[in-house]
């Protein structure tokens, strides 16, 4: 049987400083109830900690299309809780954009409508499924607390009753110390697994608990040799966690240092027993110390953080003075306002790359940058308000000449027509803008008249010529004797072949304008062959690519190859683009490691983009080589 408790013996290790500040040193306590705030929430939903693992990048970078694409990867993949810090991020830097965006755009409606906003409806699909996709989080995360709460309850009432079974051993011990050894570790084995609590119940129950088992060792001086094991097992726990955060406090990543450490002071506090008297003090103020070295490392790490957001907020404010003063500037022509659009997007761009600013003034600031915007908006608009009328008078110049092509189109005589035709044309070039709601249906309508009109003049003189009719027959023959042709499954032997067939094919020569669908079927068998042929990817393009150029080369139209050469650069500066994207993403993923599979796909990605940038600029050098001979 137990017995009351003997001064004479060593007291149960004071584990009870953790939470009375009377034994706790006042310089660590501030490290010490930063600990067990996060512990206590943490307690009562463990996927917390998890968010940890997540970084968080720079939201306000992105844009909303690279928000929405981010929200959706971390609802789909990701645990509710553990993402809630980011989803908020995100929500909040969409909305931002998203608000500014829909300024801009009912400002130019404003603009287009002489200040009339009435009917102002704007459409933005992305904003829907921005909407979908959160919705969706708000659905996972209400479920995820309503069975949070049960679980909560019924945990709450498993650790209550593991306690009244502890104190009714204690009261009612069983006649073997050792039986009731066993049955007290069972109940402390018990306890680990009880699951989470809720948090302001947390230390409460677990102080109760850890009362009852020092009880519990103070009674157990009958039999010393089993309670002083037990203390040298506790004590070698408890040095091997100083240990170890001896080793966390020189950790190069305070951050991660940190979690640690909290998990640590968990396991102390909820999973190591009681040791002798004798170690109680000196054991903990050691361990407190520590908690206070790696505590206010933190503190540092934070307050670096702070200093980054002030620095970024007297950057940002010179962003905001800088576009006031273009606002501000007296701007006159329409390329120099351009010149004006391309600095402010500049500054755009710059202001969300900056990064946070202090949570205080965030709204201030963010409220200062779209005035600022919409200033320069404002100033601009009323610059394009002054010259609608030039707009419109170019508009009606360029419908006269598309009512002229139009009324030309059809004519017969060619030899008289298309000087005029092309005079048409290089009148189309010296008019200037109209208004934007016109530009893309007057230009259509223009380019398919002329188009109509040089391709009757260009079928008319592949009609009259009798050679290209015979090349037309040759060719088509030709057609029919390939659909024999197999591949010998030699690389060297089955490329010549198709490459005599190209050379073949070219000595036939050009064919009717009218019939040069039967340079498509040939393209189309010469990709099939490609398709089956182990040749790389950017060789058998380039083979491809030669043949097209020849081709557009041997038209009778020279825009062909102009228009190929403009489209080849534009594909150019969309891969620059992509890389530029990609390689700038990286720079905020700070944390993450090279084996992961996130940056390794995003360096996979670059790797291919400039692999098809020197495809595109092995094509441009093709072209304008040929062009100059």
């Amino acid at each position: 049987m137990l017995e009351e408790k003997n001064d004479n013996l060593p007291e149960a290790d004071g584990q009870e400083q953790i939470t009375n500040e009377e034994n706790v040193p006042t310089v660590n306590q501030s490290a010490i109830e930063a600990i067990e705030s996060t512990n206590a929430e943490e307690s009562e939903d463990a996927s917390i900690s998890e968010g940890h693992d997540i970084p968080m990048l720079n939201y306000e970078a992105m844009s909303m299309e690279e928000l929405t694409a981010e929200l959706e990867k971390l609802v789909s993949n990701e645990k509710v809780m553990s993402i809630r810090n980011h989803v908020e991020e995100i929500r909040k830097d969409f909305m931002a954009k998203y608000t500014h965006f829909i300024d801009e755009k009912r400002d130019e409606h404003s603009h287009d409508n002489n200040g009339d906003v009435s009917d102002f409806d704007y459409h933005f699909p992305l904003k829907n499924k921005f909407d979908n996709i959160y919705n969706k989080y708000r659905d996972f995360k209400n479920q995820h607390f309503k069975q949070l709460q049960n679980n909560l309850k019924g945990n709450l009432d498993n650790r209550l009753a593991i306690i009244e079974e502890l104190k009714s051993l204690i009261d009612n011990p069983a006649e073997s110390i050792q039986e009731t050894l066993k049955t007290v570790n069972e109940l402390r084995e018990r306890w680990k697994n009880a699951g989470p609590i809720p948090r302001d119940k947390y230390n409460h129950v677990w102080n109760n608990f850890h009362f009852h088992i020092e009880r519990f060792y103070d009674h157990l001086h009958l039999d010393r040799e089993a309670r002083d094991l037990d203390f040298k097992h506790n004590l070698e726990q408890k040095q091997k966690i100083i240990a170890r955060v001896e080793e966390l406090v020189n950790e190069s990543d305070i951050s991660k240092a940190f979690r640690e450490l909290q998990s640590l002071h968990k396991i102390w506090k909820e999973e190591i027993g009681p040791v002798s008297r004798e170690h109680r003090e000196e054991l903990w103020n050691k361990f407190s110390d520590l908690t206070k070295q790696l505590h206010d490392k933190r503190e540092a790490l934070l307050a670096k953080a702070k200093e980054k957001e002030e620095e970024n907020l007297i950057r940002k404010r010179e962003i905001i003075t800088q576009i006031d003063g273009i606002a501000n500037e007296k701007i006159t022509a329409h390329s120099a306002w351009q010149g004006q659009i391309d600095k402010i997007e500049s500054l755009r761009a710059a202001f969300f790359q900056t990064g946070k600013v202090p949570l205080e003034v965030n709204e201030d600031t963010w409220a200062a940058f779209k005035n600022a915007v919409r200033n320069f908006n404002t100033q601009k608009n009323s610059f394009y308000k002054d010259i609608k009328k030039d707009q419109q008078d170019n508009l009606n110049k360029k419908l006269a000449l598309v009512e002229k092509a139009n009324a030309l189109k059809e004519n017969e005589d060619f030899n008289a027509t298309t000087p005029i035709m092309k005079q048409i044309q290089e009148d189309w070039k010296k008019i200037g803008h109209v208004p934007r709601k016109y530009s893309d249906s007057v230009w259509k309508d223009f380019k398919d008249a002329c188009n109509h009109y040089f391709d009757r003049l260009h079928a008319k003189r592949n009609e009259a010529n009798s050679e290209e009719i015979e090349a037309f027959d040759k060719k088509k023959d030709y057609l029919e004797s390939l659909k024999d042709f197999q591949l010998s499954g030699e690389h060297k032997t089955d490329l010549d072949a198709i490459k005599l067939h190209i050379e073949n094919w070219k000595t036939f020569g050009k064919v009717p304008h009218a019939r040069r669908h039967i340079e498509g079927k040939f393209n189309k068998i010469l990709d099939a062959l490609f398709d089956k042929l182990s040749l790389s990817k950017k060789e058998a393009e380039m083979v491809k690519f030669n043949n097209r150029l020849e081709q557009l080369a041997e038209s009778d139209d020279s825009r062909k190859l102009e228009n190929e050469q403009i489209f080849i650069m534009r594909k150019i500066d969309e891969v620059q683009g992509e890389i530029f994207q990609l390689e700038n993403n990286i720079q905020f993923i700070s944390n993450a490691k090279a084996d992961n599979p996130f940056v390794k796909e995003v360096y996979k990605n670059i790797d291919r983009h400039k692999e098809e940038l020197k495809t595109w600029k092995d094509k441009l050098k093709q072209i304008r080589s040929l062009k100059q001979e």
